[in-house]
């Protein structure tokens, strides 16, 4: 994509009427962000977007007005408030996802029951352990010869399998779980469907509290059971903690490790770099770069005004959504040089892909190690690993809120 960015206004919307929400993306340029919104974002940091139930949200397009916003007390998280940027008719609410869609206190409260497990100190200590996983799978691809879906053979059993064991969840029943959680992000799925698939995950994890409330064992679920038994949690509480920690634990990781596969293969010059380095440090920096050129999270993050707050010569009034387009903030010219190159040395840790503030994402030093593993893993033992078909061919996830592939055929 080119973009121009000369002129930028601060204020003004030269977008009338409000265009749809969420945006369709350019078919030839898959990793960027969709025109309508580069468009916006050039018209000025804040405009209006219309959702499907005829709302009309705030959308705020650049970085500095997003971590503002973010840090800002008087917006909110809670989704069950009048106003929230969520369409009447999605049926998106049947699924609150526990604290993340909650404010302070109880955010917070519920937040520090289940942030230990996910501290760097103990992520780092997993790495020998989602090592090995990494390099069992890859091992499976090699005897089975190329061509795979790196999909279904990698990318999405590696972090499967890594919460499963973090979380204390059978990896046998990960199809369930699996297919569940598509049916929460998909934006087609209907109400009926959300609501069916947040039924039968809450189930499953009632039944698996009261299994670990028998037989604990040293995870995440074990402990949340422990809580229900204190009575610091009821047992909705705590399933509805399992949904969050279940669905993001897997969905967004490898998500991420296909969509930054195909974008490495897709740029070469930065992919030799990675290749030909044996310093950790590149590779740490390769992941933050990814995280922030893919942004797979494209549905923004949500919010409402609680209070009027003037921001950058606009009013948002109290009682009115707020869409934060963080795919935007991570491409917003003014936070990062040249944002629509790809650039493995670039310094890009302030980046906006786990969001900001007290909800940012609790898991990302897991999400950041597993990446680091996966990719630096994957180019050392497949080193001529490339795609088995066309970009053209490739099946993106226009229809979810967390973006990536379907399938990703490669071979070597």
């Amino acid at each position: 994509m080119t973009r121009n960015n000369t002129g930028r206004s601060g204020t003004e919307n030269t977008i009338k009427p409000p265009a749809a929400f969420p945006m369709a993306r350019e078919p030839r340029c898959p990793f960027d962000p969709p025109p309508m919104a580069s468009a916006a974002q050039e018209a000025g940091p804040l405009t209006r977007v219309e959702l499907s139930d005829g709302s009309t949200p705030w959308f705020v397009t650049r970085y500095a007005e997003q971590r503002a916003l973010l840090s800002d007390p008087r917006i909110s998280a809670d989704v069950t408030r009048p106003g929230y940027p969520i369409p009447a008719n999605s049926g998106s609410t049947a699924s609150p996802f526990s604290f993340i869609l909650m404010d302070d206190p109880e955010h917070a409260r519920l937040r520090r029951m289940v942030t230990a497990p996910f501290m760097v100190k103990r992520v780092q200590a997993m790495r020998p352990g989602v090592q090995k996983i990494v390099d069992d799978l890859i091992d499976d691809m090699l005897a089975a010869g190329g061509p795979v879906d790196l999909v279904e053979a990698f990318a999405l059993p590696m972090p499967s399998l890594v919460i499963c064991e973090l979380l204390g969840v059978p990896y046998s029943d990960h199809s369930f779980f699996q297919r569940n959680s598509n049916a929460l992000i998909n934006r087609q799925a209907n109400p009926q469907e959300r609501r069916a698939a947040v039924e039968a995950l809450v189930a499953y994890l009632h039944g698996l509290l009261e299994m670990k409330k028998n037989h604990p064992a040293d995870d995440v679920f074990s402990d949340l059971a422990r809580r229900v038994r204190d009575n610091q949690l009821t047992n909705d509480d705590a399933a509805m903690m399992g949904v969050l920690l279940l669905v993001a634990g897997h969905e967004t990781t490898a998500n991420m490790i296909a969509l930054g596969t195909l974008a490495l293969l897709q740029h070469p010059d930065q992919l030799k770099l990675l290749k030909e380095s044996d310093d950790p440090a590149l590779v740490t920096s390769a992941v933050e770069e990814l995280l922030r050129y893919l942004t797979i999270t494209h549905d923004g993050r949500k919010r409402l005004a609680v209070e009027d707050i003037e921001i950058s010569g606009s009013t948002i009034r109290a009682g009115e959504g707020v869409i934060m387009a963080t795919d935007l903030a991570n491409r917003d010219p003014e936070a990062f040089s040249d944002p629509d190159r790809l650039d493995l040395g670039r310094d890009a840790r302030h980046h906006m892909a786990f969001g900001f503030g007290v909800h940012q994402c609790l898991g990302q030093p897991l999400a950041r190690m597993e990446l680091e593993v996966a990719y630096s893993t994957l180019f050392r033992r497949i080193p001529d690993l490339r795609l088995a078909t066309t970009l053209a061919k490739v099946p993106f996830k226009n229809d979810g809120s967390v973006y990536g592939v379907y399938e990703l055929p490669v071979t070597w």
